[in-house]
C-alpha cells in the first residue's frame, strides 16, 4: 500500500478546503468500498481526509414532505427508519439486500453512491487491460470472462455495470443529491448523478473536482409507499445482482396503471432508469401480458456478450415479477 496522511474535518467547508486541487485526495467515510481498492493498489490517494465526524447523518421530514438523508447515514439506519419503511419501502428492502449486517453499519449512503464497481478486471490490477483504471489500456472483459457485465447502456471502452443497491431503488424515486464543492452547493438530479461509460469509463459520476455529497433528497410520491426491490443473484446472502428490479406502481380502483417507476440494477455502468417500459405501461392494465410487453421494450437494444446473454431474458422476467409483487399489493 502507497503511503499517505490521514487528517479529520471539523466542518464540510473545512473537508472540501482540504481536498481542493488535489486529484489524489479522498474522503472518508465508511471505507467498506475504498479501503479495499487501497489494499489491491486500484486506488492510491496520498490524503485521506476523515468525514465521520461532520453532522451529516440526519434522516428527516422536510416541510414540503420531502425526506433529506444525511450523506454520512449508515445504511442500516436508513433501512430501518420508520419514515422509509412506511413511504419507500423499496429502498428499505434495496439497503437490507446489500452486503452484510456488519458492513451496512459502517457503509454510508454518500458513499454508497460512490461506490466502484465489482468488474473482476479493474479489481485486480494483473489485469493490465482496465480502461476505466488506465486510459487507453483496453476492455478485458470484451472478451474474457464478462458473465456479470452491462448489457444496456455499455461502450467497446467499458462494459462494467455499477453495483450498488441502494442507487437503484433512488433512481427510480427521483431522488436529489446535494453537494458541496469550491463553488458552493448544487444539486444533482439522480439520473445525471452516474455517467455511461462512453469514451471516458474512469469518470462514475458528474461530480466536480473536489464535491462532497452532502445529502439526498427523496421527492414525495403517496405511491411509492406500494413498491418493492427484486434483487437476482448467485446465493441469498452478500452477492451482486445479476439484475435487480426497483418498481413501484400509482395503480387506479379499476387497476389502471396512472404511474409507474422502473429502474433496473446489474445491467449498466449506472442504475437504470427503465423508462422505455415506464412508458408501455401508463394507461395500461396491470397484468402479466402488460408488464411482459414493457419489459420487452426495455431490453430491445439489450446486447449480450458471450457469458452474460442469459442476462437479457432475466432482466425481462425481472421486470414482470416485480410489477406482479407490487400490482398484487394493498
Amino acid at each position: 500500500m502507497n503511503r499517505f496522511t490521514y487528517s479529520r474535518a471539523a466542518d464540510a467547508n473545512q473537508a472540501v478546503t482540504a481536498v481542493s486541487g488535489k486529484p489524489q485526495s479522498k474522503f472518508l467515510g465508511g471505507g467498506t468500498n475504498l479501503l479495499d481498492l487501497m489494499k489491491m493498489g486500484v486506488e492510491t490517494p496520498n490524503e485521506l481526509i476523515d468525514i465521520n465526524w461532520l453532522p451529516l447523518a440526519q434522516i428527516e421530514e422536510l416541510p414540503d414532505k420531502r425526506i433529506r438523508i444525511g450523506s454520512m447515514a449508515r445504511n442500516s439506519d436508513v433501512a430501518e427508519h420508520a419514515l422509509i419503511k412506511t413511504r419507500y419501502p423499496v429502498l428499505s428492502q434495496a439497503l437490507l439486500s446489500g452486503a452484510s449486517p456488519q458492513l451496512r453499519n459502517m457503509a454510508t449512503v454518500g458513499g454508497n453512491l460512490l461506490q466502484r464497481t465489482r468488474c473482476y478486471y479493474f479489481y485486480d490490477p494483473a489485469f493490465p487491460a482496465c480502461n476505466k483504471r488506465k486510459s487507453g489500456s483496453g476492455c478485458g472483459a470484451l472478451d474474457g470472462y464478462n458473465r456479470i457485465h452491462a448489457i444496456l447502456g455499455q461502450s467497446d471502452q467499458c462494459i462494467a455495470t455499477h453495483p450498488s443497491d441502494m442507487c437503484v431503488a433512488l433512481a427510480a424515486l427521483d431522488a436529489v443529491v446535494r453537494v458541496r464543492g469550491p463553488s458552493g452547493e448544487r444539486q444533482i438530479a439522480f439520473g445525471e448523478f452516474h455517467r455511461l461509460p462512453g469514451n471516458t469509463p474512469e469518470r462514475d459520476t458528474s461530480l466536480a473536482p473536489g464535491e462532497l455529497i452532502l445529502a439526498v433528497d427523496l421527492p414525495a410520491i403517496p405511491f411509492a409507499a406500494r413498491s418493492h426491490y427484486l434483487k437476482v443473484r448467485d446465493r441469498a446472502s452478500y452477492a451482486f445482482a445479476l439484475v435487480s428490479v426497483a418498481a413501484a406502481l400509482n395503480l387506479a380502483p379499476n387497476k389502471k396503471i396512472n404511474d409507474a417507476r422502473v429502474a433496473l440494477g446489474g445491467v449498466a455502468h449506472k442504475p437504470w432508469r427503465a423508462s422505455a417500459a415506464e412508458k408501455k405501461l401508463i394507461g395500461q392494465d396491470a397484468n402479466e401480458k402488460v408488464f411482459r410487453a414493457a419489459a420487452e421494450a426495455e431490453l430491445a437494444a439489450a446486447k449480450g456478450y458471450k457469458y452474460n446473454s442469459y442476462k437479457i431474458e432475466l432482466a425481462k422476467r425481472a421486470i414482470v415479477r416485480a410489477l406482479t409483487i407490487v400490482a398484487k399489493m394493498t
